[in-house]
């Protein structure tokens, strides 16, 4: 029993680390595609 609660800690531990790495892609994704577009509109 106790293996599995210690499992399931480490598990949730990379889940929410996991989640915060994503949403800096995310951030970094969008900021990319503003400069895109901001370049785009500039050729204009």
């Amino acid at each position: 029993m106790r293996k599995i609660i210690t499992c399931l800690a480490l598990a949730g531990a990379v889940l929410v680390s996991a989640c915060n790495t994503i949403e800096g892609v995310g951030r970094d994704v969008s900021s990319a595609g503003d400069t895109v577009a901001k370049t785009a509109d500039d050729a204009k």
